[in-house]
């Protein structure tokens, strides 16, 4: 019998995501404290907050696997966050107009039965075309990605920003890196095929 899975993110973007696996799955809002630590690497960063954000589930969840996943933005060496309002979407997006944005993603799983836990992080490049600030405001306009980490949405029309997306699994770019899921799940035991 297969153990329980549970996504630790309220995210939709992610929960639709998992369901590509087409494996039965509960999703929970983990309550951690997503501060970067004093000159916490951006990789380290992920990596750390899908670990909590997986732990978050164990007291939750007794006999699951559960996922978390956590993912940052990196322009020319600094993090961006989600932008929350439509000024700093602006502003970010131009910052990434004509330069390669790199897309750090951390991926956990703890099987909160053994207490064994794997996680790992998944990069992902994205090459942005030369952007107006005209086609910036009515892009963000349009599609309002203000909770979204680089002011874009890949699975919409974010994809007209790019020149090129360089990586071993597109779904990193939504935050959820299936193909790495999937190995880790295959480890716990659980067959997605």
């Amino acid at each position: 019998m297969q153990p329980k899975i549970v996504l630790a993110s309220s995210s939709p973007y992610r929960q639709a995501v998992f369901k590509k696996l087409a494996l039965p799955f509960t999703a929970f809002s983990p309550a951690i404290d997503e501060s970067r630590q004093e000159n916490e690497r951006p990789t380290d960063l992920v990596e750390r907050l899908a670990l909590e954000k997986a732990m978050a589930g164990m007291p939750l969840y007794g006999d699951a696997l559960i996922i978390g996943s956590d993912q940052v933005c990196v322009i020319d060496e600094e993090v961006l966050g989600k932008p929350g309002i439509r000024e700093k979407a602006i502003e970010q997006l131009l910052r990434a107009s004509g330069k390669q944005v790199t897309f750090y993603t951390g991926i956990a799983v703890i099987n909160s039965k053994t207490g064994h836990h794997q996680s790992d992080v998944e990069p992902f490049h994205v090459d942005f075309r030369d952007l107006s600030e005209a086609e910036i405001t009515r892009y963000i306009d349009k599609e309002l990605p203000l909770d979204c980490a680089g002011s874009f949405k890949c699975e919409g029309l974010g994809i007209a920003l790019f020149n090129a997306m360089h990586g071993r699994d597109p779904n990193t770019l939504i935050g959820l890196p299936l193909i790495r899921l999937r190995e880790m799940l295959e480890k716990e035991g659980v067959s997605v095929i």
